[in-house]
């Protein structure tokens, strides 16, 4: 019966992996993230959760013969703000799968 102890002591340390990851989660959740286009003319804003919370658009930038370029610049800054957020979630939540079978979550 001595390998229910280490079963035992394996649950309560997935357990607390788990609180953890959870934590981890939740203030990655919390986070903000900003990214610019055009020189700082496009700024999109987005929280952790991958939803854009803002977009600010300069004044300037707004050319009703050019729509294309403003269209150019709101992507760009878009998927690079949601890149950020998957680097971070990468980085942060990595560290829990590190040494899994499969790298996965369990």
């Amino acid at each position: 019966m001595k390998g229910m102890g280490n079963m035992g002591n394996m649950m309560k340390q997935m357990q607390k992996m788990q609180k953890k990851m959870l934590q981890a989660q939740e203030e990655l959740f919390e986070m903000t993230f900003e990214a610019t286009a055009g020189g700082g003319m496009v700024t999109v804003t987005a929280n952790g959760k991958k939803e854009i919370t803002d977009v600010q658009i300069k004044e300037e930038v707004v050319d009703p013969d050019d729509i294309e370029m403003l269209q150019d610049l709101i992507l760009a800054a878009t998927n690079d703000v949601l890149n950020q957020v998957d680097e971070k979630t990468n980085a942060t939540m990595g560290q829990f799968t590190k040494g899994l079978p499969g790298g996965g979550m369990f």
